[in-house]
């Protein structure tokens, strides 16, 4: 009764009530800077900088991203160039263009859309890390970063 409402998508995620809260930069305005939101960031005027959104992350057709995102869920409509890391669903739409690095763990692309990205993909819901090797044999650390032992 009190609970958190969930709405399923037709992406295949869910999204909670509180998503109806969001965040947008209008068309004509410019943001350079670092941000963090826990609610959907909408983007349709120029973002310079650094975007970390528990939610969904939308760049509309007007839209203009250049630097890092990571994010729950994003939709790609206007221009992004930088880092791009999603944790579920990376979708780009008709009329994006993408120039960067990826890392999502499902990715649609619509035709006429420009997706000129490295992109990793896999299971990423329990977010991003980078392997880290320890260990007490300096020898052995050595071997492996340079590549010798896999």
């Amino acid at each position: 009764m009190f609970g958190k409402k969930t709405e399923t998508q037709s992406t295949g995620t869910t999204r909670s009530s509180n998503s109806l809260l969001h965040n947008s930069l209008v068309q004509g305005s410019r943001l350079e800077g670092k941000v963090t939101s826990e609610n959907d960031f909408r983007i349709d005027g120029v973002f310079h900088g650094s975007l970390k959104c528990s939610a969904r992350v939308i760049i509309g057709p007007t839209g203009e991203f250049k630097g890092e995102v990571e994010c729950e869920n994003a939709i790609i409509e206007g221009r992004f160039d930088g880092n791009l890391q999603i944790r579920q669903v990376l979708e780009v739409r008709e009329g994006a263009i993408i120039e960067g690095d990826v890392t999502t763990s499902k990715l649609i692309v619509q035709a006429g859309s420009v997706f000129d990205v490295k992109c990793s993909m896999g299971d990423h819901s329990s977010g991003f890390s980078t392997n880290k090797i320890e260990t007490e044999d300096e020898s052995l650390l050595s071997e492996i970063e340079n590549g010798q032992i896999e």
